[in-house]
């Protein structure tokens, strides 16, 4: 049985201690959906997640019981990245963790991998709607990127069908 989303504490992270932590979440959630990545690729962007791209960021990390099992940056109004735990997928982390970033951080954009099937029918289910593609990678890299925007904000509702917030 999934464990439920009431356990869950989303926070904001303190500090640089706390980047060990979410490169082995970055490096568990990646493994599980980016086969697309080569091994060269993988390495550099995981060398460069403490040191550049973790402080460039707002970020707060999802915990069950004390253990850290997602994690979301945002900047600008800009979801720079989404990463849960691959045991814990299914599991409301990665909803968690976008509500979170909607309702206090602004968030109305996201890039995705197009590869990533997974993060694109995430968003998607979630309201958000693709607006434009890159074929390469903000590195220039042949990494396909999607840019979405949010149409109109999703919840999940108890039976864990989705309904849209009403205006």
């Amino acid at each position: 049985m999934a464990a439920s989303t009431e356990e869950l504490t989303v926070r904001p992270v303190d500090g640089p201690s706390e980047y060990p932590a979410l490169v082995e979440i970055w490096r568990s959630a990646v493994r599980a959906t980016h086969d697309f990545l080569d091994d060269a690729d993988f390495e550099r962007i995981e060398a460069a997640l403490s040191p550049v791209y973790f402080p460039a960021v707002t970020l707060v990390v999802a915990e069950r019981e004390g253990r850290s099992i997602g994690f979301a940056g945002v900047s600008e109004g800009i979801l720079e990245m989404l990463f849960v735990m691959n045991e814990t997928r299914g599991e409301g982390v990665g909803s968690a963790l976008l509500a979170e970033a909607i309702a206090h951080h602004g968030v109305t954009r996201v890039d995705a991998n197009e590869q990533n099937v997974g993060a694109r029918d995430f968003y998607l289910a979630r309201g958000f709607r693709v607006v434009a593609r890159s074929p390469l990678d903000g590195d220039g890299r042949p990494y396909p990127i999607l840019h979405l925007q949010i149409q109109e904000p999703v919840s999940p509702t108890v039976d864990g069908h989705t309904r849209r917030h009403e205006h």
